[in-house]
């Protein structure tokens, strides 16, 4: 399978590139951590069918030393031990910020007062502006049919 446009080798998205990244570079800087940083760019892009992020993201996380048994449990989250309130609060707040479309009321106060529970207000900042990243990046690779497996841990710097 080969994408549609080669997004990553044109100029123009060279541009739009630059400055999408430094969003997410103010992102990867924060207090946010790592671990949840990854753990809800995972998620959102399996919400999002974006197989090349999803292969980036997983690749990276273990990469980091995440574990397989935490990777494969990301879409089952709720069902699984492993991750922390903090960790709950952040992916619960990912599913309904990516499903926006499919909930009547967005993110609910509910959600959001339980991640507020768990996040300081510059995390909360951090974790909004993620979820908004990751579901552009999602929708970009997703509607170029950009291919997923080939993808090495810090391919991209």
């Amino acid at each position: 399978m080969d994408a549609r446009l080669n997004f990553y080798g044109n100029s123009g998205a060279a541009k739009f590139a630059k400055f999408i990244n430094s969003a997410g570079k103010v992102v990867t800087d924060s207090t946010l951590p790592t671990t949840t940083q990854e753990l809800v760019k995972i998620r959102a892009s399996q919400i999002n069918g974006c197989g090349f992020c999803t292969d980036m993201h997983t690749k990276d996380a273990a990469h980091a030393g995440e574990t397989s048994v935490r990777l494969n449990l990301i879409a089952a989250w709720r069902e699984a031990k492993v991750f922390t309130d903090a960790e709950r609060a952040a992916l619960e707040l990912t599913e309904q910020g990516t499903r926006i479309a499919d909930a009547a009321g967005g993110v609910t106060d509910e959600v959001w007062a339980n991640a507020a529970k768990h996040y300081a207000e510059d995390q909360l900042v951090a974790l909004v502006s993620l979820i908004a990243l990751i579901n552009a990046y999602n929708r970009m690779n997703v509607i170029i049919q950009q291919p997923a497996g080939d993808y090495q841990p810090g391919q991209f710097g």
